[in-house]
């Protein structure tokens, strides 16, 4: 049989030992020391002057005096004098000037508890097998430790849920996340059975879908967002108008110039055409008045149907005038009119119609 104990070292009485009290009292005060073991502290390198039998220390490295040789020991003042006694892994110690647990791990002490594991844990409240962390506070805070933070929520697969889930009364009203998908969503309920994803982003595109996003070119329900491809803006305002069953399909105002004169479409379907200026005589007699021959003006860009003419601008008005003559819907007449013979007169035309 051995003569200490397997763990603690305690020393054991012997058959026919003599003065026993003395192996006993050994035996004790080393559970006095071990025994809900709190020291005063961890930091001191030499022996307090003012230590009084029963103060505990852990040592550090590098202390001296009475205490040198002895890192990571505890130091105990007993009758006078100073005892060590070697811990073992996975003591514990209550640092009293730190208010802190210090643990031993079989070969220094390290702060704090260690590693935590528990199946369930429950603050001011209790846990269960569902929601194995429960809190119960008016608020949860997650700080950083001096740079950022971040709060992962992992799942095992596409098909699972990774998400955040706001409730009312034990209900659930909105959820973000990926909801069996891998594409963050965000959803909301009016009872928590029925659910509508008002916002989906494809996660290889990032383009936006869903009940909050406008679903055509012609949807103008209110509260959507508008999509940048069905709404205007300064980036495809102007450009090359289209349409497709009356429903504008490209920009909402096209301009250009050509031989023709210059041309502008909108949107809705409305084309105005200007015409150059023609250069003409007016000499052929018309009753008291006097002509131009006609002017035959193609139009820069064809009409859908006849457009209506109406002068463009000229020049000396007061003695000569434009009239617009026939249309088509690709051409149209023009000549001058003056109350006297005159050449060089310059005559034009605006022509407003549909280009659909």
């Amino acid at each position: 049989m051995p003569d200490v104990s397997a763990v603690l070292s305690l020393p054991y009485l012997l058959p026919a030992q003599a003065q026993k009290h003395v192996t006993h009292n050994a035996a004790l005060a080393m559970l006095d020391v071990a025994v809900q073991l709190a020291v005063i502290s961890r930091s001191e390198v030499s022996p307090p002057p003012t230590a009084v039998d029963g103060d505990r220390y852990l040592l550090p490295a590098g202390a001296s005096g009475d205490w040198a040789g002895h890192a990571d020991e505890i130091a105990v003042k007993d009758q006078g004098a100073w005892t060590f006694h070697a811990p073992v892994a996975g003591w514990r110690a209550t640092v009293l000037d730190e208010d802190a647990v210090a643990r031993f791990d079989g070969s220094a002490w390290q702060s704090g508890e260690g590693a935590l594991r528990a199946e369930t844990l429950g603050v001011n409240t209790s846990a269960d097998a569902t929601n194995r962390l429960s809190v119960t506070a008016p608020a949860t805070l997650l700080t950083h430790e001096g740079a950022g933070h971040q709060l992962k929520i992992n799942k095992a697969g596409v098909s699972d849920t990774a998400s955040l889930l706001f409730q009312s009364n034990w209900s659930g009203r909105a959820e973000m996340g990926l909801a069996g998908t891998d594409g963050f969503a965000i959803k909301v309920s009016a009872n928590g059975s029925a659910w509508t994803t008002a916002l989906s982003l494809d996660p290889a595109t990032g383009v936006a879908s869903g009940a909050a996003v406008q679903a055509s070119a012609t949807d103008v329900t209110a509260g959507r967002l508008a999509r940048a491809d069905y709404a205007y803006g300064r980036g495809n305002l102007l450009g090359t108008v289209g349409q497709s069953g009356g429903t504008p399909t490209g920009a909402v105002i096209e301009r250009g110039a050509g031989a023709g004169g210059d041309w502008v479409r909108f949107a809705d379907g409305t084309q105005i055409c200007w015409s150059p200026q023609f250069t003409v005589s007016v000499s052929t007699a018309a009753g008291a008045l006097f002509r131009s021959s006609v002017t035959t003006w193609t139009y820069p860009r064809a009409f859908s149907n006849v457009p209506a003419l109406t002068p463009g601008r000229q020049n000396a008005t007061t003695t000569h005038w434009t009239v617009a003559g026939a249309a088509t819907t690709t051409t149209g007449e023009v000549c001058g009119f003056s109350f006297q013979s005159t050449t060089g007169r310059a005559v034009s035309l605006v022509a407003v119609g549909r280009w659909f």
